[in-house]
């Protein structure tokens, strides 16, 4: 049996992730611990955990950070009553919303009148979906999964446009807004596409991979979206089975009966450390041979919060 082990590129951290970490090392840098994070900073355990050790404390809400500290907000976004109660508190922000989170507030609050209501496809409790729906409160209405596109049913009278949260499967959204535009043909199209570039490219990479595997590893936490959906569409491709794992230890001895071809990637808020652990961890069980399958090439960068380079650019002074 001839074990190799088709390793996704891209894979791993995003732009947008990549400025919330590193938000977060300068602001601790800068500012000295403790730093405070409103949720947590991306959806990743050890990015967490890693965070935690250096200074970091995690909160669930701003009424829980000490009046005059510094805060910083999560990739995933706030609404604004978010940013009015850290100003209640006279609290220090540092946003690091994602530019392309913002992107898809500012469309909310594009669309948002008297007249129009928004079909927010996104999953309930994701902290994106309610930042992004408290640009408008009582104007966006959340559909989560086909079956609530199916039988949503809109305010009458209103003009209706769709918007999606950014981490979501691209063929099922897609699936999603058909049954929308089936059901209501007058509804109006976001002016660009919101899924953001870093989740569509990991969805097409373990795509070009899942035919070929046995098994496919997601290195990933359970309560990151994008990570979630990459297991989802590695068992859609044809991949005979996929997990989830944060660490390589997750990983159990009987996934490797009869398999020949892993495939491995990681979602967009994973260090790549994490994946070198994996793929040390699959060598020592004979799938030593790695094959990198590459989608697409990623440049994007983002800059860091303007807040945090005001203050970077004061004390080089």
């Amino acid at each position: 049996m001839s074990k190799r082990v088709l390793l996704a590129a891209p894979r791993g951290y995003c732009a947008g992730v990549d400025r919330a970490v590193v938000a977060v090392e300068k602001s601790l840098e800068l500012y000295g611990a403790p730093v405070y994070v409103r949720k947590e900073i991306v959806h990743n355990k050890h990015v967490v955990s890693t965070l935690e050790k250096r200074g970091v404390i995690f909160v669930n809400e701003t009424d829980e950070v000490p009046e005059g500290a510094t805060v910083v907000f999560s990739a995933h976004g706030v609404s604004p009553a978010v940013h009015e109660a850290a100003a209640a508190r006279n609290l220090k922000t540092i946003d690091a919303t994602c530019p392309l989170v913002t992107k898809v507030h500012n469309e909310v609050k594009r669309f948002a009148d008297d007249e129009t209501e928004i079909l927010l496809i996104g999953h309930n409790g994701h902290e994106e979906v309610e930042g992004t729906a408290g640009e408008a409160p009582g104007k966006v209405r959340i559909v989560d999964g086909l079956e609530e596109a199916r039988t949503i049913q809109p305010t009458p009278g209103k003009k209706l446009v769709w918007l999606t949260q950014t981490t979501l499967s691209v063929d099922e959204t897609m699936q999603s807004v058909a049954i929308l535009k089936d059901r209501f043909p007058e509804i109006a199209n976001p002016p660009s596409d919101d899924i953001c570039y870093a989740t569509q490219n990991r969805q097409e990479a373990i795509k070009a991979i899942a035919p070929q595997a046995d098994l496919v590893i997601v290195v990933g936490s359970t309560n990151s979206s994008n990570s979630v959906r990459l297991v989802e569409v590695a068992l859609e491709y044809g991949a005979k089975a996929a997990y989830l794992v944060d660490y390589a230890a997750e990983v159990k001895d009987e996934w490797f009966t009869g398999v020949e071809t892993i495939g491995v990637t990681s979602g967009a808020s994973v260090p790549e450390i994490l994946v070198d652990d994996l793929l040390k961890h699959l060598s020592t069980h004979g799938y030593g041979d790695v094959e990198e399958v590459r989608a697409t090439e990623e440049t994007l960068l983002f800059a860091l919060p303007k807040e945090l380079r005001a203050d970077l650019k004061s004390a080089k002074q």
